[in-house]
């Protein structure tokens, strides 16, 4: 009844016969083949350019007899990675960084590559030692006997076995988390010499703020950690023996330091575990409950009880580290609760 008020927009390249392109086109091929003619243009030009810049076109060209002016063009060349080698000048001490660790794998490759850059731009001397906790069936050949059940992660006994087997070459070591990354390049990760320093203090760590904390990352001469016969080894599962620790830093007669002039806050450091992701080991066995509130006044550096499987010399990302892996001795007469049987 009443003419439509919508028309066709003609496409400008339209010459307004049906079915027609101006250049005698079909129409309805014309978006696709435009679409190809672009890519197969893009293609053939990025090819060009790195023929021509590689030197490959002209070399191409002088075996036509065409001379060319001027040398070939070299392609522009990639920024190279970063590489820090120790230097002597850095000072006489060298750090252990010992890094409990298992089957986290995706936070190692992070933590590794970071912790070189970090300490080398401070210029602390160094070597990343990575102490992965394996357990006795899963290095066989065979599956394991239904009654074999995996021990619990170690942390304190980790770190025990990676202060005696690092190098002679270091005479300081960090007790740190593969989950904890500095950003704030004022900390210092120097020689403690007046006594442990706690990096990861209670002003500065994203979740811990007690006062008695002493987790995260520690730093200790050689001697002072022998001095507190090392972290006892009775503590399965997550969590507790920090606290243990404390107490026998204050036991030994060693005095604790923290940072200080550090105004970043809780966003010092980067704490990169996902606790949706990766559950930790909480659950208390059998007598454990009253035992993680005891101080080991025999067990700790002199007592553990474990076997280096391998020694594994790495490259994370350019970065150089040791990985350690490490059986340890799960004592279910000493402490039932090593396992989870």
């Amino acid at each position: 009844m009443f003419p439509s008020r919508r028309k066709a927009a003609q496409l400008p390249w339209e010459d307004g016969r049906s079915g027609l392109l101006s250049g005698g086109l079909p129409r309805k091929c014309s978006v696709f083949h435009l679409f190809v003619a672009c890519l197969s243009l893009g293609f053939f030009s990025l090819l060009w350019l790195q023929l021509s810049c590689s030197g490959d076109v002209a070399r191409a060209v002088r075996g036509q007899g065409q001379e060319t002016s001027g040398p070939p063009r070299a392609c522009p060349p990639e920024p190279p990675p970063e590489h820090w080698e120790e230097d002597a000048s850095w000072g006489p001490h060298r750090l252990a960084v010992l890094v409990p660790f298992r089957e986290r794998f995706e936070e190692l490759l992070v933590f590794v590559p970071h912790m070189r850059r970090f300490l080398s731009r401070k210029k602390i001397r160094h070597h990343i030692y990575v102490l992965n906790q394996v357990d006795h069936f899963s290095l066989r050949s065979h599956p394991p006997a239904p009654t074999s059940f995996p021990s619990r992660f170690n942390r304190a006994a980790l770190i025990n076995v990676g202060f005696l087997e690092s190098s002679n070459s270091t005479d300081y070591i960090a007790m740190h988390d593969v989950d904890l990354l500095p950003l704030n390049e004022e900390l210092d990760y120097g020689f403690p010499e007046a006594g442990p320093f706690h990096v990861a203090s209670p002003e500065l760590h994203p979740l811990y703020h007690y006062k008695t904390y002493v987790g995260g990352i520690l730093l200790l001469s050689k001697q002072h950690y022998r001095l507190c016969n090392g972290m006892s080894n009775r503590f399965w599962g997550w969590g507790r023996e920090d606290d243990e620790f404390y107490r026998r830093i204050k036991g030994a007669g060693l005095q604790l330091f923290r940072p200080s002039g550090i105004t970043t806050g809780y966003k010092t450091f980067r704490h990169l575990h996902d606790p949706a992701w990766r559950k930790r080991d909480q659950k208390r066995i059998a007598a454990q409950k009253q035992e993680q509130f005891k101080v080991d006044r025999e067990g700790g550096l002199n007592t553990v009880k474990y076997h280096v499987a391998s020694r594994t010399a790495l490259s994370v990302g350019g970065a150089p580290c040791t990985v350690l892996n490490i059986m340890l001795d799960c004592d279910k007469t000493a402490t039932p609760w090593c396992t989870f049987s």
